[in-house]
């Protein structure tokens, strides 16, 4: 029987819960002895110019070993798209939380009182706060800077053609706004560094990908990468915000190298929530058109991103626009987008990155043209569907799904649901005046995973004692990826999971990677990892012939037993993988390969979720969600499962009381766990998961990314449903989150139009 496909509890979690991890901050690395420790001084303002930073006074204070700004660093700034970003504020501030100096102590306690002797001045500018204000072009952050006004980035024409919705029964448009929200791992950064004697620069990373950060630090410090080794031990959480080093790490090298000693990092939650990248912050305006039939003619998009202080990921609205269409066959798809500088924290890559944006979008334009043409939302959605006969499909925007069955995946969530019998109860409860009013909210969708069109490495040994090592390019931080891949050499090879330890997160021992995010480990790395195996089974069958004098064709290898067998003998004599790793007169058989077949897969589904608003306070409550999320085949479901509860756990945040604020001077006003609202358990349902695999020829496992999928259609499900909850009031639209002030807003502004 093949372990693949059955609950395997994660090889990871008896260290995590019995001597815990070893994070980044727990380090005691010999290379780390007399290391200092570091803390940035930020401003505590969104846009002002400095005239003057005093640093005497920081540097008599006690323990302190080093004051730096940017006026003493030899680093060019960092290129971010157009613009560039400097390691240390120059001339100018542009968001509360930028970093300006960076202080030195022999003790960590003593970085506080250090850091208020900075004196700097700042002279305050206009601030830049929102999207509307950035587009206004009243205040240009990048004055000079060879870019028009804000906009740092324009995709598509400049005007939209109205054709299109010329022959449309019906054309509905709405601006969404996609709401900023702050990832808020559970481990903030850190970092460590450390020169050996042999000049190479090791640091301790709490990242997603140890290669991308080796390139960017090396590349900032302008060293060749072998002079850099990035080890990433126990990642806390990530959600895409992890990938790579942001600009401190490079910091934490330079200034390890300035005093000769290693250098200690860890910044606190307040500062995580206000310097570490945020995600989401769009705002899209869709039209939708088409015949009351239900079908849609003609579907147009108008991204504005909101890139924060600095333009870091502008690839964002690109992805937004190419997963615009969804899951829907619109025969037009219009898309533009810009990205644009506000004096806020810059946007990167969050659980999703642009996709659950684009969803988010289309959910809500099916959502209101159903409205508008008066027929039921799950209806017209089965009458625009890609049909299964259609793949692979090719949207408008450019998207090469691979397979889906979006019909059938909207089916199953609905009948597990019990969907007719809730649209009924729905029913009387409004004919009955009920305050508490039901409201059932409609997700389907389409996500791309593995989209950076690379492959991924991967390395198996097998050992003297029969027991394997895997080393691998991808770098899990909490997926449990290394059950799956241990599971995935357990089933080839016929070796325990006891005998196979899984490597990752280390330069040296794996040079060539490309890493986590996209959701791409899996379907990548665990591909990879099958490759190698592959490759280690053909060498172990020529070494199998020699020693049971066969020929290899006529060999096969048991793994219920973890043995190699003449075919069709199981009596006959059997070699064990330490007898033929033995005969070969080395430590190891080893296959080290790149997957190169890096094309993206589609990953689908559907969710429904139930909820109810009291109408006289505005509270929302989510009283189920049904999901159906497909992956292609599952590995271990018990991590599959686990991922899935972390992301409807995380939509549904998003869509409740997640957000990240800013007032109209640019000062956060959500820079603590006191402010900025996380979703408990309390108020999530048991999650109705429900089945489905639909395999994808793109890889050699079959699969396809899980670790964004359920967060791609949960929030937009329960948006639905918090205005289909609102719809017999006269509620139209309701931006996320729908906290119960927006909420009770909405409906006061219903009763004073009427």
């Amino acid at each position: 029987m093949s372990i693949v496909g059955t609950r395997v509890v994660r090889v990871e979690d008896e260290k995590l819960i019995t001597s815990g991890g070893t994070y980044v901050d727990d380090l005691r690395e010999a290379a780390l002895t007399g290391a200092v420790h570091a803390v940035f001084v930020r401003s505590p303002i969104a846009h002002a110019r400095i005239s003057g930073i005093d640093t005497e006074e920081a540097k008599q204070a006690p323990g302190v070993v080093g004051v730096f700004t940017a006026a003493d660093l030899d680093l060019a700034p960092l290129p971010t798209g157009p613009v560039t970003e400097p390691f240390l504020a120059t001339d100018v501030v542009r968001y509360v939380g930028e970093p300006v100096a960076l202080v030195l102590t022999e003790e960590r306690y003593q970085l506080a009182d250090a850091a208020e002797l900075v004196d700097v001045d700042y002279d305050p500018l206009d601030a830049v706060a929102s999207i509307d204000a950035a587009l206004s072009g009243e205040t240009e952050l990048f004055p000079g800077g060879g870019v028009t006004g804000n906009v740092m980035q324009v995709n598509g024409a400049e005007e939209f053609d109205d054709a299109a919705f010329a022959d449309c029964d019906a054309v509905v448009t709405q601006t969404i706004l996609n709401p900023r929200v702050a990832p808020a791992s559970l481990e903030v950064r850190g970092g460590s560094a450390a020169w050996g004697e042999d000049g190479r620069l090791t640091l301790w990373l709490s990242t997603q990908n140890a290669q991308i950060a080796r390139t960017t630090v090396a590349g900032a410090l302008g060293l060749d990468e072998d002079r850099v080794r990035v080890i990433a031990p126990d990642v806390g959480g990530g959600f895409g915000a992890k990938i790579g080093a942001d600009p401190e790490a490079s910091l934490l090298g330079w200034a390890a190298r300035a005093v000769g000693r290693p250098v200690r990092w860890t910044e606190s939650r307040s500062e995580n929530l206000t310097a570490m990248t945020h995600g989401r912050a769009q705002q899209n305006t869709v039209t939708i058109g088409g015949k009351r039939d239900g079908t849609v003619l003609a579907y147009r998009i108008d991204v504005v991103q909101d890139s924060g202080a600095y333009p870091r990921a502008m690839f964002l609205p690109t992805l937004t626009e190419m997963m615009a269409p969804g899951v829907y066959r619109f025969p037009v798809v219009q898309t533009r987008s810009r990205c644009v500088v506000t004096n806020t924290t810059p946007i990167a890559a969050y659980r999703g990155a642009g996709r659950p944006e684009a969803t988010a979008a289309v959910e809500r334009a099916m959502d209101l043209f159903a409205a508008e043409i008066g027929m039921d939302p799950a209806e017209v959605r089965r009458v625009n569907f890609i049909r299964p006969e259609e793949f692979p499909y090719t949207t408008p925007t450019g998207g090469d799904y691979d397979t889906g069955e979006y019909a059938a995946a909207l089916d199953k969530a609905l009948e597990a649901a019990g969907y007719a019998e809730l649209r009924a109860e729905q029913e009387l409860r409004r004919a009955a005046g009920d305050p508490v009013a039901l409201g059932l909210g409609i997700a389907a969708y389409v996500e791309i995973t593995g989209g950076d069109a690379n492959g991924e490495s991967g390395r198996v040994d097998i050992h003297e004692d029969g027991s394997v090592t895997a080393y691998t390019g991808s770098s899990p931080h909490g997926q449990g990826l290394a059950t799956s891949l241990a599971m995935l050499l357990s089933d080839q090879l016929g070796v325990p999971l006891a005998k196979i330890t899984v490597k990752h997160g280390d330069t040296d021992e794996v040079p060539r990677a490309v890493g986590t995010f996209g959701s791409r480990s899996l379907q990548l790395g665990g591909s990879a990892i099958r490759q190698a195996a592959d490759e280690v089974i053909a060498q172990a069958r020529e070494l199998a012939a020699d020693l049971l004098e066969a020929a290899p064709e006529d060999l096969e290898l048991d793994t219920e037993r973890g043995v190699w067998q003449v075919r069709g003998a199981p009596s006959s004599t059997t070699l064990d993988w330490a007898r033929i790793v033995s005969s070969a007169e080395r430590t190891a058989l080893s296959a080290d390969v790149w997957f190169g077949d890096g094309k993206p897969t589609f990953p689908f589904g559907a969710h429904l979720a139930v909820v109810e608003v009291d109408t006289e306070t505005g509270k929302v409550e989510v009283r189920r969600l049904v999901a159906v999320d497909d992956a292609g085949p599952v590995v271990n479901p018990l991590t599959f499962r686990g991922q899935r509860h972390g992301g409807l756990g995380q939509g549904i945040a998003q869509a409740l009381l997640e957000v990240v604020n800013y007032d109209e001077d640019g000062n956060p006003t959500t820079a603590t766990l006191a402010d900025y609202s996380f979703v408990t358990a309390t108020e999530l349902p048991d999650f109705e998961l429900v089945d489905m695999a639909t395999p994808t020829t793109r890889n050699l496992l079959g699969v396809k990314g899980i670790g964004e999928a359920a967060t791609i259609g949960s929030t937009p499900a329960v948006h639905n449903a918090v205005v289909d909850a609102l719809a017999h009031l006269g509620v139209r639209h309701l931006d996320m989150p729908t906290t119960p002030m927006r909420v009770w807003a909405a409906l006061n502004d219903v009763r004073k139009a009427n």
